[in-house]
């Protein structure tokens, strides 16, 4: 641990117990001195000036004097020298409160390893917990009781917490009896079958990773991590950890890296992250960046060795955690690939309490591509339940300045594409696509170079043999390169390849597609349920008044024709529509056999230059509108049977007003698919 304006590190003691009163006074003045002024250039105390009982006391006691939590009586009566009021309940006991495995529970560690949403916890410095003989392990158990409770994660969105990773300085000065009382916390974890990783801080060691045997190593051994469901391996030292776990149906690695590598921790850690080329990877250790007042990180001169000798050179780094220093900050540095690498700081020890426990909640969500972080104190919130904070206690329960409360946007296909990219999805051929009840089956892959025009007259079949084939229209005085082929396409698309229609309207103008007028799906009514399905994309420069209401999918012919006259008709618009609004919605605007009006359901806002699947599915009773398979919000609940046919043609990419094309679709169009009946959202084109 340090203040983040301080270069200087502390080591853990060795030298024999004393009474805490013994510190002689010039220490103690200033090693206060020292303390309070933390915010400016200083540096902190060597052990070598104090022995370790004495530099144990005065560090703790003078840390909250200088954070404005103990007063001067306080300290002198020694508040932290038993358990405070406020921690234990009635009728509970100084000696009691801090027993470590009394009535641990076992608690539930099942997380989902498929599920995009995930939490890896994070447990900075604790050191002031285990502090020779002043041991407060119930901030500790406290947040393993978080892990192992879900009623207690319950609302908090940490349901799927998959890793725990503590970013060292266990405790203050490394002494086994320390160690005593900060393992049976751990054995908690142990019990409950948590997956976790511990590494050492430089007060719980001195020297780098070949230091040998250590009461770390002996209570933190590699024979004890491999008890945790996802160890992967460790250093021949013992001090460096690899993990993998599973989450978000993937695997990922976390490195449990010594606050110190050595040429032979770098040269290990190196080839262990090569040895597993398609895993993200996450690198945890005690000191990389240190920050600003303002929450900025930077890196730490040993983090610039780090930096150099391990990250930016290995593309699967993405995100880093450390401790040590405070205030919290965070950054985003460029890798040797051109990758973002997040590096972040967090540590509380400077906190009330010497940080309480705290955890910081890292909650991953794939779908949104965002990672979540949020800071409490799981042992505040317990007191807060029994009414038992105090004044400096209940500031603590949940911290929420920009530093501790933020989100991170990683794009993490794109960012990971360099050493796991996703597989492209192979074309599939038509007669897969052939599902019981197809009556059309249009792709446009295959027929042309990409970015060759459409030629007038062009005839796309109908890949069912039913008939239903188009033919290639278009709009008089229709400039060239209106109707192209191209190979992009939704990547969930059977066919790998689209057209292009650069249509308008306002003035209207335009090549389109539209069946032939003697095919059989021109006179279909649908009287038991249909599901029409097609892909498409906008360009960026769609524009909302030039190619606003235009249409994927129409049919020709007017309500006025087919003598709807209800209160939900317009006399001149198409019997049915599965178009886009001015605003970018999906409209499904369509005449039932069993209405004298429309029936109308509608998307949210899409956004340009991304390819969508949309899917109308009608059970011969109702209608919903589906968009990229999920069920829209804005869809009607009136009943309505079939759909209105004039026998007249299906219209791909056009749109007629009083019998009038009046507008030309701008943007791609893919497969498109006219079933019978209604499919379940697995059997649309794009599950």
């Amino acid at each position: 641990m340090q203040s983040s304006s301080s270069q200087h590190q502390h080591a853990p003691t060795t030298g024999p117990a004393s009474d805490a009163h013994a510190l002689p006074a010039p220490h103690l003045a200033a090693l206060t001195a020292l303390h309070n002024a933390r915010t400016v250039d200083c540096d902190c105390p060597r052990t070598a000036d104090l022995d370790g009982d004495s530099l144990a006391a005065a560090s703790r006691r003078t840390f909250l004097r200088g954070a404005g939590v103990l007063g001067a009586g306080a300290a002198a009566a020694g508040l932290l020298g038993s358990s405070p009021a406020f921690a234990a309940g009635a009728g509970t006991t100084a000696e009691t409160a801090v027993t470590s495995d009394r009535a641990a529970p076992r608690g539930s560690w099942r997380p989902d390893p498929e599920s995009p949403r995930f939490t890896l916890a994070v447990m900075p410095d604790t050191q002031y917990l285990f502090d020779v003989d002043r041991i407060h392990p119930a901030p500790m158990e406290a947040s393993f009781r978080y892990l192992l409770n879900p009623e207690a994660r319950a609302g908090d969105h940490d349901e799927n917490i998959v890793f725990l990773a503590h970013l060292g300085d266990v405790t203050n000065n490394g002494r086994a009896e320390e160690y005593a009382a900060a393992t049976k916390p751990f054995d908690m974890l142990d019990r409950a079958g948590v997956a976790y990783g511990v590494l050492a801080g430089n007060h719980d060691v001195t020297g780098d990773d070949q230091r040998g045997p250590t009461p770390y190593l002996d209570t933190f051994s590699p024979e004890r991590a491999r008890k945790s469901p996802t160890f992967h391996s460790s250093s021949p030292d013992g001090y460096n950890t690899s993990h993998v776990f599973r989450a978000g149906g993937r695997r990922w690695m976390l490195l449990s890296l010594d606050w110190r590598l050595s040429a032979k921790g770098f040269a290990w850690a190196d080839a262990v992250i090569k040895a597993n080329p398609t895993l993200p990877v996450i690198v945890t250790t005690h000191e990389i960046v240190d920050s600003t007042a303002e929450g900025e990180a930077r890196l730490s001169d040993y983090g610039h060795q780090l930096w150099d000798g391990l990250i930016k050179g290995n593309d699967q780094i993405f995100l880093t955690l450390n401790g040590h220093y405070w205030p919290p900050g965070s950054t985003v540095m460029k890798n040797d690939a051109g990758n973002d690498v997040h590096l972040h700081i967090t540590n509380y020890q400077d906190r009330y309490y010497g940080g309480s426990g705290m955890l910081r909640s890292y909650r991953f969500d794939l779908d949104r591509g965002r990672i979540d972080i949020a800071t409490f104190s799981p042992w505040m919130r317990e007191l807060a339940a029994r009414d038992e904070l105090n004044a400096a206690a209940a500031k603590e329960i949940e911290l929420t300045s920009p530093v501790d409360y933020f989100s991170v946007a990683i794009d993490f296909e794109k960012r990971f594409a360099g050493f796991a990219p996703v597989a492209v999805r192979k074309p599939r051929p038509a007669r897969r696509m052939l599902v019981p009840g197809t009556l059309a089956y249009w792709r446009f892959d295959g027929e042309g170079a990409d970015g060759g025009d459409v030629p007038a007259q062009k005839v796309i079949r109908d890949q069912t043999g039913n008939g239903n084939d188009l033919v290639r229209q278009q709009v008089a005085g229709t400039p060239a390169h209106a109707l192209t082929w191209t190979g992009d396409h939704h990547p969930d698309q059977p066919g790998h390849g689209s057209v292009v229609l650069a249509g308008q309207g306002n003035p209207v103008g335009g090549a389109f597609f539209e069946t032939v007028a003697k095919a059989p799906i021109n006179a279909e009514t649908f009287p038991h349920g249909f599901t029409i399905e097609a892909f498409f994309k906008v360009p960026t420069d769609w524009d909302g008044g030039r190619n606003g209401w235009s249409s994927m999918i129409s049919r020709s012919g007017t309500a006025a024709e087919a003598g709807k006259n209800g209160p939900t008709a317009t006399a001149d618009e198409p019997v049915m529509t599965l178009g886009v609004s001015g605003s970018l919605e999906i409209q499904w605007n369509a005449y039932p056999l069993t209405m004298d009006g429309a029936t109308t359901a509608w998307s949210h806002l899409l956004q340009k230059d991304t390819w969508w699947h949309v899917a109308v599915v009608n059970d011969g009773h109702v209608s919903k509108l589906y968009v990229n398979g999920c069920e829209e919000g804005r869809n009607p609940t009136s009943r309505a049977v079939g759909l209105t046919s004039l026998h007249k043609p299906f219209l791909i990419g056009g749109y007629e007003w009083a019998g009038v094309t009046s507008q030309v679709f701008h943007g791609s169009l893919g497969d498109i698919r006219i079933v019978g009946r209604a499919l379940s959202p697995d059997r649309f084109m794009n599950a």
